[in-house]
């Protein structure tokens, strides 16, 4: 299966233009959460945030493909010197002085990472992952991840992710996230 699993990158204006792929992938990766009722999870809420994250430059999005068909998608972008990623960042007295701060190159935010049902644990979304990370330049990469997702959190933990704190969004009923980073330079 792998063997055969083949990645198209895109960037901003690209990934405009993949708007009917992206949605088809998420509607059948998060399936169960659509049908859940929460606002935060609808198609429609979710296709905002996507319009979203591709109005802003230096997005880079991988759509992985099985025999041609999207089978799962990642993207993300670096955070600029001037940044809302890291408000709703709940305070830690541990937390070293300058975490949030950030300058262009410091920290690659990766947004989303999803792969269709039927090809679930079949390592696709640590190919995904990969492809994605693994020619970013910069030093350190950040993920939210909902708390009561127990598979990614697991699957997040042995990729190397760290818990480095708990994080609100600013997008209207978003849920408390647990906030991951990964050392990009160890990589």
């Amino acid at each position: 299966w792998m063997a055969s699993l083949t990645f198209h990158r895109f960037d901003t204006a690209g990934a405009r233009q993949q708007r009917e792929t992206i949605s088809l992938i998420h509607r059948d990766a998060y399936a169960e959460r659509i049908a859940s009722g929460d606002p935060f999870y609808t198609v429609k809420a979710f296709m905002q945030r996507f319009d979203a994250y591709t109005s802003r430059d230096g997005l880079d999005l991988v759509i992985g493909y099985h025999s041609g068909e999207p089978i799962g998608q990642t993207w993300g972008w670096p955070l600029g010197p001037v940044t809302a990623s890291w408000q709703g960042l709940e305070a830690d007295p541990d937390r070293e002085p300058g975490f949030t701060d950030e300058d262009g190159t410091r920290t690659f935010a990766l947004s989303e990472i999803m792969v269709r049902q039927d090809w679930t644990g079949c390592g696709y979304a640590h190919a995904l992952h990969d492809e994605l990370l693994g020619g970013r330049q910069e030093q350190r990469a950040v993920l939210l991840v909902n708390p009561t997702n127990e598979r990614a959190q697991r699957a997040y933990s042995k990729w190397g992710w760290q818990l480095s704190g708990r994080l609100r969004p600013g997008w209207e009923g978003a849920p408390l996230f647990n906030v991951l980073m990964l050392d990009l330079a160890a990589r």
